[in-house]
């Protein structure tokens, strides 16, 4: 009596699932103003209670929604293959221009006037960064402790960031992958460099002539 039976359990992560999938879907597509617990709820073919039986606040939904859909991207991330540089940045720039950087930005910029958001979405931002920066530098098979590398990473993932940015207004595919190939030797050109600094450096240490 009173124990959950595991279909139920299932059932209930299935509904979650679909909530989550409809907010950033939602929030995507219509901006913060336009979408409420309700439009998503019918979107993901549940009862609006159903929603906030899961979560009670629409704070709680759509801050949970692109947390979820960016650890699954995260995922996706880290099961890429090994392979050259080039596709790893063309990887990172499809992060960013797909429907969670969109939805990812109407919460900012909600949470810029909305103070009941602005703390999680700011740790949020922060915690999601990081993981990308250590997902980035692990493909990229990237040293940061040789100088300048971490930099070169950063520098990467700012730009994929503006890829993002400009992909809102107009999807110049083209110019894109051009931008990605640029990229791609020029990440690679800096990180075989600094590597054969490094070497340099090592070699031309004095012997120990104990």
């Amino acid at each position: 009596m009173g124990v959950v039976t595991p279909p139920k359990q299932d059932r209930s992560r299935v509904t979650r699932q679909r909530l989550l999938e409809a907010a950033v879907g939602c929030l995507a597509e219509h901006g913060w103003a336009g979408s409420t617990v309700s439009a998503v709820a019918e979107r993901a073919g549940v009862s609006r209670g159903a929603a906030q039986h899961h979560f009670p606040t629409r704070e709680d939904l759509f801050t949970a929604a692109v947390e979820y859909v960016a650890e699954e991207r995260s995922q996706a991330l880290r099961a890429l293959p090994t392979q050259d540089r080039t596709a790893v940045v063309a990887a990172l720039v499809d992060l960013y221009t797909g429907p969670l950087f969109r939805a990812a930005l109407h919460l900012w910029v909600a949470a810029s006037n909305e103070e009941q958001l602005r703390s999680r979405v700011t740790e949020l931002e922060a915690r999601v960064g990081r993981e990308t920066h250590r997902i980035a530098v692990q493909l990229l098979n990237a040293d940061e402790s040789r100088p300048g590398v971490r930099e070169t990473v950063q520098g990467l993932l700012d730009m994929a960031r503006g890829l993002g940015l400009a992909n809102l207004l107009t999807d110049d595919a083209a110019r894109r992958d051009r931008v990605v190939a640029q990229w791609g030797a020029l990440v690679e050109e800096a990180l075989v460099e600094e590597a054969l600094k490094d070497q340099g450096r090592k070699d031309r240490r004095p012997k120990d002539l104990g």
